[in-house]
């Protein structure tokens, strides 16, 4: 039998661990469950890919995906946080399962969807060309013997993997665009390629660049999609339902611009 100081013992044990792991249950928790007690979802961007994200002089993450989230949260009655993690991260994170989705003006691929699950559409990119003003460069024919700078396993990059050969290494990867693009500036490549919405704000952006912007028809049209682990289909349904929502009443067309079906 357990005298007094014994069973005091083992009640401040019992109350210590009880406490440690609702402590435990609630970090995890709060990933999954918002303030209103309605879910809440934890989302990765790379926000150097204006107009799409970038950081605002509050240290915010701003542009057209976030509008376009907070348009489904609200559609679909989900909260969510957007973290900026950077490009390659974004899908390390989603393969680990740190993350429920990624927002980055991720296209869809064939080779992509192997591993991971995409909404359906929610903007339609090409990608463009960027040299100097003057460059001999009028088309994509005219990259094969160049240097080109792109983001590192974008579209873009396997574009020019195609063009020049998959181990050329004239291709040259960057972590984002906008460094790809001072490339050509800075004489480093004869040529960047990117999505033409980012490629277009970087040139708004950025004024007297000496940089000009070639597009060609041979390039093929991309569409971005939000990003889920392969499988996820609880997300992916969320995500969706509340995309739908926006499609049918025009709020998407009018955060992006475009009409898509």
């Amino acid at each position: 039998m357990l005298n007094k100081k014994s069973s005091f013992l083992t009640v401040l044990i019992v109350a210590c661990m009880s406490l440690f792991l609702a402590a435990c249950g609630g970090a995890d928790g709060a990933k999954k469950t918002g303030s209103d007690g309605g879910k809440k979802l934890v989302g990765g961007t790379e926000a150097t890919f204006a107009p799409f994200e970038s950081m605002n002089d509050k240290g915010e993450i701003v542009g057209i995906d976030v509008d376009v989230m907070n348009a489904i949260a609200a559609a679909s009655g989900f909260g969510f946080e957007l973290q900026n993690v950077g490009w390659e991260p974004v899908f390390q994170k989603i393969t680990s399962g740190e993350l429920d989705f990624g927002a980055a003006g991720i296209t869809i691929t064939d080779e992509r969807k192997q591993t991971y699950d995409f909404t359906d559409p929610y903007y339609q990119a090409n990608l463009v060309i960027v040299v100097k003003e003057g460059s001999p460069i009028k088309s994509v024919d005219d990259l094969k013997d160049k240097k080109v700078a792109v983001q590192i396993n974008t579209t873009g990059h396997k574009a020019a993997q195609d063009l020049l050969g998959k181990s050329n290494t004239n291709i040259s990867a960057y972590e984002n665009q906008p460094t790809a693009m001072q490339q050509v500036r800075n004489g480093s490549a004869d040529a960047a390629i990117g999505d033409n919405a980012v490629v277009f704000e970087y040139m708004k952006n950025n004024k007297n660049t000496g940089l000009k912007v070639i597009e060609d028809d041979k390039f093929e049209k991309e569409f971005y999609g939000f990003m889920v682990k392969k499988g996820n289909k609880e997300v992916l349904d969320l995500l969706n339902e509340g995309l739908k929502k926006i499609k049918e009443n025009g709020e998407l067309e009018k955060i992006t611009g475009q009409k898509l079906e």
